[in-house]
């Protein structure tokens, strides 16, 4: 018996030092904002584009507003202020250019030196990866902490000598870690460490030493914020991300606020001993949704919501920036949001039309496999720009599958795709799975993957048979037997089953965030209070999770898998 509780007190023992101690504290109550990824640009001169669109023919591949983004930014501080900021918190990519253009930043310093003397409302900063670089011209570290020296660097506890990490003081509470994530060497990847994820752990138990609660800021994710982001946006989230969670949620972290995925998504890990972190990722100021994050906090509570910005001075703008037409400049001024998102949807289709061009692929005409890829992805394209509904319609062409699309008010599949990217960037994605949206784009998927897949078998398989067929106009024989089979098997090929079983589940988690943490408007536990979940209940609920993730795969994958053989004997 004595042995028994000799273990069990020797447990506990262990299980005390890596639990997080409280923080004896008077409440303090704290408000302050986070906009991330401003990507300040330059303006030109005049606005120019090359896309067919009556209002936003000058939208650009990355979807950014960049002539108008230094208003934006303005904009944005003013509402900081007039919301009743204690301070601003800004996790990277300050410039768009400023990486290898030196000169991006000082404007944006500019700015933020302007505010803080107006307001008296402090500003701290990290690097992103559009800041700093390692080449010839690039701005250094070195450079970007003394441009920015006002922002955090002056008033810093510590500062690294390598990177732009730092320690610096909010109010009586607080303490923030501003972590440098970055490598400078590479262009989007994360540069975490052992050393650096060890530098935080220090200046966490620091912070805790001396009575303060650690918030933690960089530029690169802590956690998911896609379904499979380590594997499908693995530049966008650090290095083990679970493990370094675990580690600083146990060292008493339960905030950090990141951007560089340009999306609105607040994702929460629990570790083994019950500890939880918050990852709150936050959009590009300068794309749609113009957001950034208000939050209120002391250590009982900690609200949140996203905040827009939905104006900006348009007079100042065309000053100094020609070619906007007055309707551009009438729908900025009835509301920025609303024109932003149009100026989205066109940018985003404007990058994935181009992505999918044979030139960008890297294939060149009479290498192996053009013609192969240059009828996917025609047909492909060919989908996304038909009409869904109506006469030469996406319906007419599902039909021949069998397939029935919902109604909708979407009117081809690029104005869907672009509708739910943009509902992705928003975040509280709301569209569930049996929501018309979410039905219409897993059948677009199968329905692409199936009529594509069929168009490429053709070019496979029957290219010498179709040659001879085309003399005499029955070159598409193939194509027709294939969709008279799917009437009877509802797929043409088990590979394709295989595919859209396979991609559904993801676009399903693209399209629809059921982590439990509203994105957007909530209220967290704050620093102060007591973690009551047992371990026990901890695993059971990290594996509760686990299997609810692996049913809906299973479901979906058997939902395609098992559609012939239903389809056969109903």
């Amino acid at each position: 018996m004595k042995k028994a509780l000799s273990v069990c007190m020797s447990i506990l023992l262990v299980l005390s030092l890596f639990a997080v101690p409280a923080v004896a504290q008077e409440t303090e109550e704290l408000k302050f904002a986070v906009a991330s990824d401003l990507h300040y640009h330059a303006p030109r001169e005049a606005i120019e584009g090359e896309l067919d669109d009556p209002i936003f023919w000058y939208a650009n591949r990355r979807a950014a507003l960049e002539d108008e983004s230094p208003y934006i930014i303005e904009q944005f501080l003013k509402q900081a202020a007039e919301n009743g900021s204690d301070f601003v918190l800004i996790p990277g990519d300050l410039t768009n250019d400023g990486r290898p253009r030196p000169e991006d930043h000082y404007p944006v310093a500019e700015m933020l030196r302007a505010f803080e003397k107006e307001t008296g409302i402090p500003v701290y900063v990290i690097s992103g990866n559009h800041d700093t670089g390692a080449g010839e011209n690039d701005t250094t570290n070195a450079m970007f902490k003394e441009i920015y020296a006002e922002f955090g660097y002056d008033e810093a506890l510590t500062v690294t000598d390598e990177e732009c990490s730092y320690t610096a003081d909010l109010g009586e509470t607080y303490r923030l870690i501003a972590l440098d994530s970055c490598d400078t060497s590479k262009s989007t990847e994360d540069g975490m460490t052992p050393a650096r994820v060890m530098w935080v752990l220090e200046q966490a138990k620091q912070a805790k030493e001396d009575g303060r609660y650690p918030i933690l800021m960089m530029h690169h994710n802590l956690l998911d914020h896609l379904p499979m982001q380590r594997i499908l946006s693995r530049n966008f989230i650090v290095k083990f991300h679970y493990s370094t969670a675990e580690l600083f949620a146990n060292a008493g972290i339960k905030l950090v606020f990141t951007g560089h995925e340009h999306c609105s998504d607040a994702a929460v890990y629990t570790g083994t001993l019950g500890n939880k972190i918050y990852d709150f990722a936050t959009t590009s100021l300068t794309m749609y949704p113009l957001q950034f994050r208000m939050f209120t906090m002391n250590e009982q509570e900690i609200t949140y919501t996203a905040e827009t910005v939905d104006r900006i001075d348009t007079d100042a703008l065309t000053a100094a920036v020609d070619g906007y037409t007055q309707e551009q400049i009438e729908l900025m001024n009835a509301g920025m949001n609303a024109y932003a998102k149009g100026f989205f949807k066109a940018g985003i289709e404007y990058r994935l039309a181009l992505s999918l061009s044979m030139e960008k692929i890297g294939i060149a005409e009479g290498e192996f496999g053009y013609n192969l890829v240059n009828t996917a992805v025609g047909g492909l394209l060919k989908m996304l720009e038909l009409p869904l509904y109506g006469e030469g319609s996406v319906s007419e062409i599902a039909a021949a599958y069998g397939m029935e699309l919902p109604e909708t008010a979407f009117y081809n599949g690029w104005d869907l795709v672009t509708e739910l990217a943009g509902a992705h960037y928003e975040g509280s994605e709301a569209y569930s799975l049996d929501t018309p949206e979410v039905t219409l784009l897993l059948r677009m998927v199968s329905l692409i993957l199936r009529d594509d897949l069929a168009t490429v078998g053709d070019e496979v398989f029957f290219a010498l048979a179709n040659q001879i067929l085309s003399h005499v106009g029955t070159d598409a024989v193939v194509q027709d037997l294939n969709k008279l089979a799917s009437k009877v098997f509802g797929c043409v090929t088990p590979g394709q089953y295989f595919l859209v079983a396979l991609v559904s589940p993801l676009l399903y988690q693209f399209a629809f965030d059921g982590d439990g943490v509203d994105d957007n408007n909530g209220s967290i536990e704050g620093y102060g209070t007591v973690n009551c979940e047992s371990n026990t209940q901890n695993v059971f609920g990290k594996v509760q999770n686990f299997f609810a993730t692996l049913v809906l795969y299973i479901g979906f994958f058997f939902k395609y898998i098992t559609a012939p053989l239903t389809s056969m004997f109903a």
